[in-house]
């Protein structure tokens, strides 16, 4: 009985840890909406709806290492479960967790499909003057109900898994019972049978074994998506960042001294133009187009001037460049730890191509054949709570800042048209939303992309389970039998190792698995990339962005980062 008010004690503590960074997320998604969110265009349902869903997206990101922590925490390190950890027990905390991602994921699907399309369709029909609040919100709900439409069919087509594939012999049991492919519903075959007795149906199967499959199709296809904009943004990013902390932004003063140049260049251009119509004559068109380009540029040029001269003289100014030795030593410290996440990931990847089961089986492997450093740190953190929950918490926040970078550097594109721009203080409530979205999509990435980094540790936490060893004894005639332990890996029988419920919501459909490993290398091709490129770009202006944005008033001077 003290065992078991010492477990429930500290599996108290492992929640209420959680419950603190819940706290701690919505704290720093305020923070980060607040920060990029434009000053004269904020709109209380955007930044509600942008703070709410980056939140929820990091809430199921910290679900993981407390389902990691559980079903480690069940088995003693010798691979013997706990007295207390008894079937119902364990299947009690299994099904806590896997509830806690039912309603997050739900929670995440709905924000996706419904809340943030409405949100969003709704703010760009209020950008026509003449359009009413009831025009607005029935538009909205028109395009709104496109996503409704896309949503329900994911959810399906994922109902459409009902039994296991067994295709390949040497596959483990485990991943043998958690492995679908798509055959159809078993729908009554009885001719007088209703529409709605079909549909009825369909529900019940719905909420059965089917709803936890639909559920995972779905976010999978959204994780699927996330992984394309971890690929575009945060494979950049990882590079762009740590290289532009090293490398500054261009001084202030010399580039006003430039800007200065191209001013009394333009107006002696101007000045030359208009000479020409001293005596009365009209200027050809050619010479009044010219006229009316170099006046623009001239606009921009003074608009430059006003900013610069504001940036040169602020006390931010001075006190950033106090703290440039800082910086440099953070972009070191973040290019080392992209070559680890790097390195890791590679060595991962290369480990499946060598060793895995095969693209039938989502490159699933057993044990690991190349060990990364991430994969062998993170088991033993996990062994000192919270440690691990210290470690994955600054991984995600890295993926977070990293993948922030990259949208700030490329912005949000459809194919060849840039949608928005991202600018802290100036971002409309559209990309916002935008910039919340794919955030959200990158975050759902990011549990798989732990997983790739360390694969045991995902699956089992630091389980150990016992397997029989013969040892000759020189004392005894013939050959006695010990239990030793072994690390659990996707080889270890069912009943001796639990897996997390994160892996079995990302795992349920090989083909999925399959495509984030050439996911994967994608990734490490396109972060070589942006690391050259990177490499090859200049140091930044001061006021990037301030040509561009015509948008911008000219007593707004102190939105502009230095």
């Amino acid at each position: 009985m003290a065992a078991a008010g010492a477990a429930s004690a500290e599996l108290v503590i492992g929640w209420c840890i959680f419950g603190l960074l819940l706290l701690a997320i919505l704290a720093f998604c305020w923070i980060y909406v607040r920060k990029y969110q434009s000053q004269r265009e904020s709109e209380v349902v955007s930044t509600i709806t942008a703070i709410f869903s980056l939140a929820i997206a990091l809430i199921t990101s910290a679900l993981l290492p407390v389902d990691i922590f559980l079903v480690s925490y069940m088995k003693n390190q010798n691979g013997t479960f706990k007295d207390w950890a008894n079937a119902n027990v364990s299947r009690q905390i299994e099904d806590t967790v896997l509830y806690g991602y039912y309603t997050l994921y739900s929670v995440i699907l709905f924000c996706v499909f419904f809340w943030i399309p409405f949100v969003y369709f709704y703010y760009e029909e209020k950008d026509d003057d003449d359009t009413s609040k009831c025009t607005q919100i029935k538009t909205a709900l028109k395009y709104t109900l496109g996503f409704a439409l896309i949503c329900a069919l994911l959810l399906l087509v994922g109902s459409l898994v009902c039994k296991p594939e067994l295709s390949r012999a040497g596959i483990g049991k485990l991943f043998l019972k958690h492995r679908y492919a798509f055959v159809p519903l078993n729908v009554p075959n009885n001719k007088n049978s209703t529409e709605w007795e079909k549909v009825k149906f369909l529900f019940e199967e719905l909420g059965s074994s089917h709803g936890l499959a639909a559920l995972s199709f779905s976010i999978s296809s959204l994780t699927l998506i996330g992984m394309l904009a971890a690929i575009t943004y945060t494979a950049y990013g990882m590079s762009a960042l740590p290289l532009n902390l090293i490398k500054g932004t261009r001084s202030a003063a010399y580039e006003r001294l430039e800007n200065t140049e191209d001013i009394e260049e333009v107006e002696q251009h101007i000045q030359t133009i208009k000479s020409k119509s001293k005596d009365g004559r009209p200027l050809p068109a050619r010479d009044k187009r010219a006229l009316k380009q170099f006046e623009e540029r001239l606009r921009t040029l003074k608009k430059r001037e006003r900013h610069l001269e504001f940036i040169e003289n602020s006390w931010w100014t001075k006190f950033c460049g106090a703290l440039r030795p800082l910086k440099i030593i953070w972009g070191i410290f973040f290019i080392l730890v992209a070559l680890l996440f790097v390195i890791s990931l590679f060595l991962s990847n290369l480990d499946k191509a060598l060793h895995s089961a095969g693209i039938d089986s989502g490159f699933i492997i057993f044990g690991a054949n190349l060990s990364n450093p991430l994969n062998m740190l993170l088991p033993l953190l996990q062994t000192v709570f919270p440690l691990d929950y210290i470690l994955i918490t600054i991984i995600i926040m890295y993926f977070i800042f990293t993948s922030m970078a990259g949208i700030r550097n490329i912005g949000i594109w459809f194919f060849w048209i840039r949608l928005y721009k991202i600018r802290r203080g100036r971002t409309r409530p559209q990309a916002l939303l935008f910039l919340c979205m794919i955030l959200l999509l990158i975050v759902l990435h990011t549990s798989y992309m732990i997983y790739s980094l360390a694969p045991q540790y995902v699956m089992y936490g630091s389980q150990n389970y016992l397997i029989e060893t013969n040892v000759t004894s020189d004392n005894h005639k013939g050959n006695s039998t010990l239990f030793v332990p072994k690390r659990c890996d996707a080889d270890a029988p069912e009943d001796q190792c639990t897996v997390t419920r994160t892996y079995l919501f990302l795992h349920k459909f090989w083909f999925f698995s399959a495509a984030y490993y050439f996911g994967n290398w994608a990734f490490l091709g396109v972060f070589l990339i942006g690391l050259i490129v990177s490499c090859c770009k200049g140091k930044k202006s001061v006021i990037e962005g301030v040509d561009e944005d015509s948008d911008i008033s000219d007593d707004e001077p102190s939105v502009y980062s230095v």
